[in-house]
């Protein structure tokens, strides 16, 4: 059983290997619109255009303080690579869509539902095996041509997320050289022990450029697979694990 709903300005789509679990897809679904309607910051009633217009923090939600905070010890860990405020406001869209992704696997995992998979614009959250009764597989696309998978990854119960400006243009930057374009790489894909966990180095890591590889390296469960702007595809050390006929 799959679908396929537009929120977050962004396709979801939602698979369901286990029998009886349809009755559970509206339930993820209206989870996504929840979390669209208090941190899009392209809806003015939303919490987090609220802030950014004055709404003081004594007044904000426990959820709210809760993803700034992370949002915060994601910046000391990346350090200062990963930002969520730029030009006097607050954005914490580079965490909470694999953040939300993440809840919504936890919350199919609560219902007793074991294999399955969640994708938000690219973001991935796998668990269990397909309907052939393997573990799923992930295409990587070719930056340069999104037409062609340059790998196939498989993951049982990892996250995967990609980040890069072949699709939505410059859409990241570097908080550190805000000035400072982003091309030196084209893509960047992250895989963790978790989507939440992927994401959000993967949005950090692409700011960094090219010594971005280096970082995730340095981080214990997480492998990435990264293409520069020079058409050269480099990886960690542990991602080979993960492609198919490698």
């Amino acid at each position: 059983m799959k679908q396929t709903q537009l929120i977050m300005g962004m396709p979801i789509t939602v698979e369901v290997i286990d029998i009886g679990a349809l009755k559970h897809f509206k339930t993820i679904f209206d989870y996504f619109r929840k979390v669209d309607d208090r941190y899009s910051t392209y809806k003015q009633d939303s919490e987090i255009s609220q802030i950014n217009t004055g709404l003081p923090k004594s007044k904000w939600s426990a959820e709210m303080k809760a993803v700034i905070a992370l949002c915060e010890r994601t910046r000391k860990e990346t350090y200062g690579y990963f930002n969520i405020a730029h030009n006097g406001r607050l954005d914490p869209s580079g965490l909470v869509k694999g953040w939300a992704i993440a809840n919504a696997a936890n919350m199919l995992k609560n219902k007793k539902v074991n294999n399955f998979y969640i994708e938000a614009g690219g973001d991935i959250q796998a668990s269990g095996t397909g309907s052939d009764r393997t573990p799923w597989t992930v295409g990587i696309r070719n930056p340069f041509n999104t037409e062609e998978i340059i790998k196939i990854i498989t993951i049982a119960s990892e996250g995967v997320a990609t980040s890069g400006i072949y699709i939505r243009g410059q859409h990241i930057y570097n908080p550190i050289q805000p000035e400072k374009a982003l091309i030196e790489v084209k893509s960047l894909t992250v895989i963790g022990p978790n989507v939440y966990e992927a994401d959000r180095f993967a949005t950090a890591a692409f700011a960094m450029g090219k010594k971005g590889i280096e970082f995730v390296e340095t981080i214990p469960g997480l492998e990435a697979y990264m293409v520069t702007g020079d058409k050269i595809a480099t990886y960690t050390s542990g991602f080979d694990r993960y492609v198919v006929n490698a």
